[in-house]
């Protein structure tokens, strides 16, 4: 990342409360925190109107907006959220040119395919346990 892309925090992070791998990941991501550069956004309510994109496009893909308003999506909306917290963003790998597309892919075909996951696979895919919604009502 160069100086025009430093982020401005704090970050708002547009994501699918409603996906197991994704709460999780926000909830850890939350979790380390501890600047507050981080304000999580769940857009998975059909009402949802407010954000960057359309909804469509919000549950789609990852979308963070920063303080001076650039919005990022996908892989790079992740490297700054990753990078906000203090975890290790992948910037030299995710750069390098044979790997940044198969990122972007694998990224992709993954936020299609998130419901079909199994909740077993998504608790390890997100590397701690995921939600419950065994009664049918999620609990973060």
């Amino acid at each position: 990342m160069n100086a025009n892309t430093l982020p401005a925090y704090p970050l708002t992070i547009y994501f699918d409360a409603s996906c197991a791998i994704c709460s999780a990941e926000m909830s850890h991501m939350k979790a380390r925190d501890t600047t507050g550069r981080l304000q999580l956004v769940d857009c998975s309510a059909a009402a949802f109107s407010s954000g960057p994109a359309p909804r469509d496009a919000l549950m789609a893909a990852i979308h963070v907006s920063d303080a001076q308003g650039r919005v990022f999506v996908g892989v790079p909306a992740i490297r700054l959220c990753r990078t906000a917290v203090g975890l290790p963003s992948g910037g030299f790998l995710l750069d390098l040119p044979l790997v940044a597309p198969l990122a972007e892919r694998a990224y992709a075909l993954l936020a299609r395919n998130r419901y079909r996951i199994p909740r077993w696979l998504a608790a390890r895919l997100a590397g701690r346990v995921a939600p419950s919604c065994d009664d049918g009502n999620c609990r973060l």
